[in-house]
């Protein structure tokens, strides 16, 4: 009797801080009404969205937490919460490589939660004109993975493009062995995106040798095909095997356990500085000796520090490049804001794509 009576207790008790978690909820929601009330009064062009305020947000959800739960489950918890906050101040939708139950649809979740609008497109170039166009606030596109490198057609997109890096997120890639097959035995072809067959090369050689492998536009398209299909299998996300009815016949089968593939937020706006944060340029120089090295000399004489550089073909003439460089720090920062200045002296060409806080968690 005792231990019932406890649990009674206990669940009660979970009752009232359900109570309270609600009330507190249902005060925070109202203060972010008054907020959209403030900022239309002061400027009816307001911007809603903040990445620099929410990733000062989840920082200190991660920094004052104190378990069990895990940072990385709180956050999320915080991500839906202001999720849902700013769905009451301005809805807003995102457009993102399609189609649903690919891992950029986990991004958008992870950066936006789940009560933002979402808008699948077929293309990258597509999602740069949704929002050009002003029909989507934001899009999301992959723009580099751990093992498969940079994702090239992203980067080129933006030499012809206004729209700035409003964010980033990075998510770790675990690939699912889809099929409503019961052993491996019964695959005769396997479908998926030319990336994932790339990332589960070894273990698809060393278990599927003979199968076919074939190359579709996405691995949510890869579930669909092998959903329809008898004796077929698709290397695709635990999302589309849940949209695809889709059983896991072999878990997380990728080469490398730390694959991660990090995704860029663009928008029109400009991104305040959020305390920890990555700047992006798009910069060419002469082709002459030297010319990289005089480019990059002022960021190294600043001690800041580069985390990508990439050269594209720039199709204006032959051994002509642009540089795609990724560094640490806002451009707002005094540091940073005084080598660029030197570095715009010294390239060719020079475009700020954007400064925007590091991807948090």
């Amino acid at each position: 009797m005792s231990e019932e009576k406890s649990l009674v207790q206990l669940r009660d008790e979970i009752d009232g801080i359900d109570r309270q978690i609600h009330t507190l909820l249902n005060r925070r929601a109202e203060c972010a009404q008054q907020v959209a009330l403030v900022k239309r009064r002061s400027d009816a062009a307001a911007v809603f969205y903040r990445p620099e305020r929410e990733a000062q947000v989840l920082r200190a959800v991660a920094q004052r937490n104190s378990g069990p739960l895990p940072d990385a489950s709180v956050a999320r918890l915080f991500r839906e919460i202001m999720s849902a906050c700013l769905a009451l101040e301005q809805p807003m939708t995102v457009a993102y490589l399609g189609p649903e139950g690919t891992f950029t649809q986990a991004a958008v979740i992870k950066q936006f939660g789940h009560a933002v609008a979402t808008q699948p497109l077929a293309a990258i170039n597509e999602v740069f004109h949704e929002v050009e166009s002003g029909r989507a606030a934001y899009g999301l596109v992959p723009v580099e993975n751990s093992i498969g490198g940079m994702v090239t057609h992203t980067l080129d997109l933006f030499v012809n493009s206004t729209l700035s890096v409003c964010g980033e997120v990075v998510i770790r890639i675990h690939q699912q062995l889809l099929s409503k097959v019961e052993q491996l035995s019964e695959i005769k072809r396997v479908y998926s995106h030319q990336q994932s067959l790339m990332q589960c090369r070894d273990w698809l050689q060393q278990n599927l040798p003979e199968v076919e492998r074939i190359e579709v536009s996405s691995n949510a398209e890869a579930a669909k095909l092998a959903a329809a299909e008898q004796g077929s299998a698709a290397i695709a996300s635990e999302s589309a095997a849940e949209l695809y009815q889709l059983p896991i016949l072999v878990a997380n089968i990728e080469d490398n356990a730390d694959n991660t593939t990090r995704f860029l937020v663009i928008g029109e706006d400009q991104v305040a500085a959020s305390g920890k944060d990555k700047t992006s340029l798009l910069v060419s120089t002469a082709n002459r000796p030297g010319a990289l090295f005089e480019l990059l000399q002022p960021l190294a004489e600043a001690g800041l520090s580069l985390s990508r550089i990439e050269s594209r073909p720039s199709g204006e003439g032959l051994w002509k490049y642009l540089f795609f460089i990724d560094l640490e720090g806002h451009a707002d920062d005094e540091e940073v804001k005084s080598a660029l200045a030197h570095l715009q002296e010294q390239a060719a060409l020079f475009r700020l794509l954007g400064s925007y806080p590091q991807a948090v968690l």
